[in-house]
């Protein structure tokens, strides 16, 4: 009897080892590890997971404004002209080299040779004209930043006259002023070249079957869950991208995020919030990342909605609003409170223009004066999901209605989904909403012209700000090829707006970052979107 009891349970233990070894197995194969044919052994991890707070609204880039749409896209298409690293200098990309006229109105690309679409389709300056002309031809609901080139075709500020096919390998653009930042403009996301034949193929169906040039093709959209992405077989670049897969996985919660790290679930994670920094740095397997600054997070005022289209109520709100209550409380250390609406590391930002101090008395003085003594109830709304200037924007939203309770200003706080959140801002349908933005390409005027400019409404001015004033010298800004003579301008915008205080600045952030201590060369960029060409584990 004894004998059978022994015999069984090596039985029992054979098959639970059996067992957990297959677990082991299955766990390796789901985090990308691959198995070497020859020795049967694991080999180097190829697939990266990453956690982000929000799903994308869209894998066409130019039909969106939205930095998770963009943190995909780059890694699929690319533009004529890309940036640093980490930095917004301006270097060839899908363009191998360009000349400029001296008058700043025809620019000349040669492109790069033998590249191709991921449908098969070659690149060439017939597939530029076209995506041009695509996006031209649009408006601001189709085509939000299209807007960077001074509206669509057909239009008194539209900048671009013509672009050209000069032969299969030659683009020319002809404008019709000189645009300072045009260059820089191309490099911006939402400018990656997709492919002509895809476009056609799928219409409007085109954002859910992005097709570009890039180091990674689409493979699969799970929405609210994941978007996977695999590496492009016969990229242009020898040797690159070094993973095999990229899958973007929606984690709502940062603290989720972080445990989901902490798991091994995912490799790495955006909007790690300030306090669980020292966690992140006391955890061996982890690392913390700092994303160079380039944002502002900001209260928008909807100027074209009672009471905000009073400049003394807007006024009064930037006078009740604490700032450095809520940089001490929510970003530890790693913000500075925003003073104008591009931040200082920014050529052309006004030191000169003094902040709104907190000061309560001064804010039911205008209110006084603007006619709401008593104060007024108001809809504060407030995003849904963690951003790179505003990672927990329930918990400062919070503080804001706090804050405003002292002056007889009663907010309710609301919310919705990003996508609907973003779509009703457009739309002019808040009174007062936060939101804040990550430059595109390190020029004043993709703070400025982009976010506050009357041609902007529709796009990326939520606010719904319109001033003759400001739009006059923003244009002049863009004409004017001389930096200091743009610098200037630039500086005396600022005053325009911060006197009109269509927003209550708040903060310009570091964002953190967090990954398992086995990535290496993840280089994260400035503009809050990068390609994950380089990135692998070690």
């Amino acid at each position: 009897m004894k004998k059978r009891s022994f015999k069984l349970l090596l039985i029992s233990l054979l098959a639970i080892s059996m067992f957990l070894v297959g677990c082991n197995s299955k766990t390796n194969e789901e985090a990308g590890g691959k198995k070497d044919p020859a020795t049967g052994s694991g080999s180097k991890k190829d697939t990266l997971v990453y956690g982000r707070g929000g799903d994308s609204t869209s894998l066409d880039p130019i039909t969106t404004t939205e930095g998770e749409a963009f943190k995909v896209t780059e890694n699929i298409y690319e533009t004529l002209i890309q940036y640093g690293d980490q930095d917004t200098t301006i270097n060839p990309g899908l363009a191998e080299s360009w000349k400029v006229t001296p008058d700043g109105l025809t620019y000349t690309f040669k492109l790069r040779q033998g590249v191709k679409f991921h449908d098969g389709t070659d690149f060439n300056a017939d597939a530029v004209v076209f995506n041009f002309d695509r996006w031209m031809n649009g408006n601001a609901d189709s085509f939000p930043y299209y807007t960077m080139f001074g509206g669509f075709k057909g239009e008194k500020g539209h900048v671009i006259k013509e672009v050209k096919a000069v032969d299969a390998n030659t683009v020319q653009f002809v404008l019709f002023r000189p645009q300072a930042p045009f260059l820089k403009n191309l490099a911006m996301s939402p400018f990656g070249i997709a492919s002509p034949a895809a476009v056609k193929k799928y219409g409007d169906k085109f954002r859910q079957n992005p097709v570009g040039t890039g180091p990674f093709k689409f493979v699969e959209w799970k929405e609210n869950d994941t978007i996977t992405l695999e590496k492009n077989p016969d990229y242009w670049q020898k040797g690159l991208p070094k993973l095999n897969k990229v899958i973007f996985r929606v984690i709502p919660e940062n603290s989720a995020r972080l445990n989901a790290l902490a798991n091994g679930e995912i490799d790495v994670m955006d909007g790690l919030n300030n306090s669980d920094e020292a966690t992140v740095k006391s955890n061996a397997n982890l690392q913390v990342i700092e994303r160079p600054s380039m944002n502002v997070g900001y209260i928008g005022l909807t100027s074209t909605r009672k009471p905000f289209d009073n400049k003394l109520v807007r006024q009064a709100i930037n006078y009740a609003v604490d700032k450095k209550s809520i940089i001490d409380a929510f970003y530890g250390g790693k913000a500075l409170a925003a003073v104008n609406p591009m931040p200082p590391s920014i050529e052309g930002y006004n030191k000169a223009v003094e902040p709104y101090p907190y000061d309560l008395a001064k804010a039911k003085q205008l209110l006084k004066e603007a006619g709401y003594e008593k104060g007024f109830e108001i809809d504060l709304w407030a995003m849904p999901v963690a951003r790179p200037y505003m990672p927990e924007a329930q918990k400062v939203a919070e503080v804001i209605q706090e804050s405003l309770s002292k002056i007889n200003v009663k907010a309710k706080i609301q919310s919705v989904d990003w996508a609907t959140y973003l779509d009703k801002a457009a739309k002019g349908e808040f009174d007062m909403f936060m939101l804040g933005w990550t430059g595109d390409n390190g020029d004043p005027d993709n703070f400025l012209y982009t976010l506050l400019d009357k041609d902007s409404i529709g796009s990326n001015n939520y606010s719904h700000y319109s001033n003759d004033k400001l739009h006059d010298v923003l244009i002049k800004a863009q004409t004017e090829i001389d930096q200091a003579k743009r610098n200037a301008l630039y500086k005396e915008a600022q005053v325009i707006i911060h006197d009109d205080a269509p927003w209550v600045p708040l903060v310009h952030s570091t964002p953190l970052l967090a990954a398992g201590k086995d990535v290496a060369n993840y280089l994260p960029h400035p503009t809050g979107s990068e390609a994950l060409t380089k990135v692998e584990f070690k």
